[in-house]
């Protein structure tokens, strides 16, 4: 019955809009609807696209050293952030 649910209630949640989280015994599961490049842990960070833990230590990092990014694209000034990066990801993230 458990696994039967599981589908509806996903789709039910992705259908109005809101977030959708898991605990880590269901991580596998984890979608990802959108990520504030300026509050985001490295671990949010890292389940971007092409963005793996490095990377997100690395905008974390720039973040800690320059500011707050004043828009999506401003994640290219991060070292290994390229613009394809940022374009695979970009209906996810917001400033």
């Amino acid at each position: 019955m458990k696994k039967l649910l599981a589908p509806a209630l996903l789709s039910m949640l992705l259908a109005t809009g809101a977030p959708v989280l898991a605990n880590e015994a269901n991580a596998e599961s984890v979608v990802v609807t959108s990520i504030n490049i300026n509050t985001a842990t490295q671990d949010q960070l890292a389940q971007l696209s092409g963005v793996g833990p490095a990377k997100a230590q690395a905008i974390v990092e720039y973040r800690d050293d320059n500011g707050p990014f004043t828009s999506v694209d401003d994640l290219v000034q991060v070292r290994g952030i390229g613009e394809a990066t940022v374009d695979k990801n970009r209906h996810l993230l917001s400033d």
